[in-house]
């Protein structure tokens, strides 16, 4: 006779093994794309003074790398899914028009529900699909110390192609080596199943870009409500709430033929307070086994009041009871059998009609995503704060509530730049008294310019610095648009504008065109590295140079200062006009590093492309901007010469503190392949010893207008944008 053991797998089951097996390969699958070492342009070491005169920290003004920080940014992707006509810019439209927001019928505005801007991006009306645009944002948001952007997918739509292609276009920058923020999602408040389960259907089941894919607690996070994730049925008809008297009972019996995670019922308080009830459930009826027992305290009106199970129960009859109430409360009812699976009951007596009654079912793919994310359930709430464990904020009125974790840890915090709340109650922006960029100090700023400043964000900043939770959600980067509404929140109005409405009421940190241009950037720059810190700079070693194209000499020299790679401006895509295309086509030399070396008489500077460096041709090639005194309030944007702008090896010094130039002479220079280097003497940037730090910057094919917008739009600047590299020349 034999013997052994014998097993039976069900179908169930074995799909319970798959999703375990692919929760393992997919937490596993970064480890395997770890294998170049990642390009670390070292942008936390770079400065930069903004339009306003306002610096950059660096190190020692702000702390050493704080690991444990992390900084997440609200991200949009709905800029083209929503297009009827326009672009309608209100900003535009009221300086055409003042008294437009009392014209409904204006034909400056879109149609009612309609998008509009509230102004316009420094990168125009773009889609968000537009590679150009994706490529500087993920560039600009890294330069920041961004570690993830969180999309808005609360209004039930994915935007799968739209974040497909940012994965995509990130991936690509990726596979070079440059560091990218990772993406994580916030689904909608009070009913995110939908949109979890198709974002596991589409990205995270199917294992699409998961080195992109932001973790929190070695999971991905989502920030959905676990408890909303599941499927379920209802029974929410409603007549009338059947009161809760003490010593009775109310209950409702009902049958399922699915796998019962939870049960919930709707009460109601006649908007009283300290309202109490326990809920029971148990098998078959009235008098069956008793299952599961717990007390509500505090109910609110018309809430819903969920009993939620260990393990999911088999499909069966079961029944619940209400029981044992403090306060004024009773369960929505509908005097009509409304539920063909069940039966009220009274004090244990079938009685006429349904009681409300939600069932929560478990399946193998919701099993498989509450073991594969981290959850968070998002609040929206502005003024209430936390009310339940591992839930986060993504925008409150100041002072704004710390959000702890199960543990009772401070896990995290918002920082808005504005928020669409008006005299404690949710409101529009467009109405008078919404928290705009320049409230502060419960009052909006009335000084000229205030909205420049960040006066709101700020006080955000300072609150969460104080506080210092383990992550921060700033609201926002870039979301532009908003519906145009007659009504919101009960109140009427004859045109409306809710999330957005001018550049005072909005929330955008993107640079834009005009207004307060990229001051926000560069405030978030620095409200990020006094949060997580920035890197001392790299130690200092310059060696003699013989500038004779060689470049083995500088081999030694240290720092080597770098860039992001792959990042010159490219772009061909349409806008939300569909007559408009956005060409940019001054991206050619790619400026990977540069280096800086010196001695008592002379300045040697080199500089290396990802390829072969062109021909020297016209007055944009290969600038090399120098700040001598490292003074942003002398010369352009602070440079006080230009080496290279009216042939290679020219040297001009700045006059006017405008993009104007003296007549030039020449330096020695030299070039090979991708590589280039020169000598300056220090009496020629008017010198007589090397200064104490000297900044400078390498840019090919950028300048166009002659101001700011000119490193961020066009061809290459190394470092990015207003950043500078600094030397510190007296270290020798």
């Amino acid at each position: 006779m034999k013997t052994g053991i014998t097993s039976k797998v069900s179908a169930s089951d074995r799909q319970i093994l798959s999703q375990s097996l692919l929760l393992i390969l997919l937490l596993l699958a970064p480890l395997k794309l770890l294998g170049a070492a990642p390009w670390d342009n070292y942008s936390d070491t770079w400065v930069a003074t903004d339009a306003l005169g306002r610096s950059v920290p660096t190190y020692p003004e702000v702390p050493a790398p704080r690991s444990d920080r992390t900084v997440g940014i609200f991200y949009f992707l709905w800029l083209g899914e929503h297009i009827q006509g326009g672009p309608f810019d209100v900003t535009r439209i009221l300086a055409s028009d003042p008294d437009a927001m009392q014209k409904p019928d204006s034909p400056l505005w879109g149609p009612l529900h309609a998008p509009h801007h509230w102004g316009e991006s420094l990168f125009g009306y773009y889609l968000t699909n537009d590679e150009g645009v994706l490529r500087k944002h993920a560039q600009m948001l890294g330069d920041a110390g961004v570690d993830v952007v969180i999309f808005d997918v609360t209004n039930q739509i994915t935007y799968r192609d739209w974040y497909r292609a940012l994965l995509r276009v990130w991936a690509d920058m990726r596979r070079l080596g440059n560091r990218t923020p990772q993406v994580a999602f916030l689904t909608p408040f009070w009913s995110p199943s939908k949109v979890v389960r198709e974002l596991w259907r589409d990205l995270y089941q199917p294992g699409l870009h998961p080195d992109l894919w932001f973790r929190w607690e070695g999971k991905p996070l989502i920030l959905a409500d676990p408890e909303l994730i599941f499927t379920g049925e209802e029974n929410a008809h409603q007549s009338v709430p059947a009161e809760l008297h003490p010593d009775h009972t109310l209950g409702q019996s009902f049958t399922t033929e699915q796998m019962l995670q939870a049960v919930s019922a709707r009460f109601a308080t006649w908007h009283t307070t300290n309202s109490a009830v326990t809920l029971t459930l148990r098998t078959n009826g009235p008098a069956g086994e008793q299952l599961l027992s717990q007390r509500f305290e505090n109910v609110g009106d018309n809430t819903w009041l969920r009993l939620r199970l260990n393990a999911p129960l088999p499909p069966g009859t079961y029944y619940l009871e209400a029981s044992v109430p403090d306060g004024r409360i009773g369960w929505w009812s509908h005097t009509e059998d409304k539920f063909n699976r069940g039966t009220a009951f009274t004090n244990g007596a079938a009685t006429a009609g349904d009681r409300t009654l939600r069932l929560t079912h478990t399946d193998a793919d919701t099993q498989a995503m509450l073991d594969f994310f981290t959850f968070r359930a998002p609040q929206p709430d502005y003024f209430r704060g936390q009310t339940k464990p591992d839930m986060w904020s993504w925008l409150e009125i100041y002072p704004q509530h710390v959000f702890t974790n199960s543990a009772g840890q401070k896990e995290q915090m918002s920082v808005g730049v504005g928020q669409n709340a008006v005299k404690g109650r949710l409101g529009s922006m467009s109405e008078p008294g919404a928290h705009g960029r320049s409230f502060h100090r419960g009052a909006r700023d009335i000084r000229p310019n205030a909205v420049r400043y960040g006066l709101n964000v700020a006080e955000q900043w300072e609150r969460a610095l104080k506080q210092d939770p383990r992550f921060i959600f700033v609201t926002g980067w870039n979301e532009w648009i908003m519906g145009r509404f007659a009504e919101f929140n009960g109140i009427k109005l004859p045109v409306m504008f809710v999330d957005q409405f001018d550049q005072e009421h909005s929330r955008d940190i993107e640079p834009m065109r005009g207004g307060h241009g990229d001051d926000y950037y560069y405030q978030l720059v620095s409200y990020v590295r006094r949060y997580k810190g920035a890197r001392p700079p790299p130690e200092t070693k310059p060696r003699p140079i013989n500038v004779d194209g060689r470049f083995e000499d500088w081999r030694e020299v240290q720092p080597e200062f770098r860039d992001t790679i792959g990042d010159p401006a490219r772009r061909e895509h349409g806008g939300w006009d569909a007559k408009v295309t956005y060409r940019n086509d001054t991206g050619r030399n790619d400026i990977v590093a540069a280096k800086f070396s010196w001695d008592r008489e002379t300045a040697w500077f080199y500089v290396r492309t990802h390829e072969p460096i062109t021909t020297p041709q016209g007055t944009n090639w290969m600038l090399l901007f120098v700040d001598t005194d490292a003074n942003p309030k002398t010369g352009w944007l602070g440079y006080d010469f230009v080496i290279n702008r009216t042939a290679a090896g020219s040297l001009e010094q700045n006059s006017s503190n405008r993009f104007t130039w003296s007549s030039p002479r020449t330096v020695q220079s030299r070039m090979a392949g991708n590589e280039l280097e020169l000598a300056i003497p220090w009496k020629a940037l008017g010198l007589q010893s090397p200064p104490t730090t000297l900044d400078f910057k390498w840019a090919d094919n950028c300048i166009a207008a002659g101001d700011w917008t000119d490193l961020t739009l066009n061809g290459d600047a190394a470092p990015n944008d207003r950043f500078n590299y600094r030397a510190r020349v007296g270290t020798q």
